[in-house]
């Protein structure tokens, strides 16, 4: 009789188990899943604003099209991508943040556009963008990561390949100045 209450103990044991590791496994997915949303969030914020920045620069650089249309270009990408899975939303945005770069560099070469209050606001709302993607991205990856090791030890393992759990992608934008070293100049 003793053995039959220590089986019907270590069902109960394994069904707990079970389910909490499951639960455990819900709940990182569903904060993987809040966390894109805060993403997804910040990239809708920034698509809205490019064309208002565009428009100001136009008016200022009418000459400078190609580096406009290569902005309109990489936005169109960014929000066709709305849909796509991290790693190609990654890349669409990369492009996006590259042409942006553009927008700087023009802003560079015309003190009065740098110096009009509408290209300022717009400026310092994508700069506050920007940061703002940056923090979203780091908290979303964390999530992944925490999901990732969850689905990955054992024995949530078990409980994993069993639920239908699927490994999350990670987000990174990777923009290629980014890497490049800063020229400081004292002169």
């Amino acid at each position: 009789m003793t053995i039959v209450y220590v089986a019907i103990a270590l069902l109960v044991v394994l069904v707990l188990a079970y389910i909490l590791i499951n639960n455990s496994l819900v709940g990182a997915r569903n904060k993987c899943g809040e966390a894109w949303s805060g993403i997804d969030v910040q990239l809708k914020r920034r698509h809205d604003l490019v064309p208002n920045l565009v428009e100001t620069v136009k008016g200022y650089a009418a000459h400078e099209q190609q580096t406009l249309a290569r902005v309109t270009d990489a936005r169109a990408g960014a929000l066709a991508a709305d849909n796509a899975p991290p790693r190609e939303r990654a890349r669409a945005e990369s492009e996006l943040s590259s042409a942006l770069g553009g927008i700087r560099a023009v802003a560079e070469q015309y003190p009065q556009l740098r110096a009009a209050d509408n290209f300022m606001r717009l400026q310092a709302q994508l700069a506050e963008i920007e940061d703002e993607i940056q923090a979203a991205r780091r908290i979303y990856n964390s999530n992944v990561q925490i999901y990732n090791t969850r689905m990955q030890i054992f024995p949530n393992s078990i409980v994993a390949a069993g639920g239908g759990f699927e490994p999350r992608e990670f987000f990174e934008i990777e923009v290629a100045s980014d890497r490049e070293v800063p020229e400081v100049s004292f002169t």
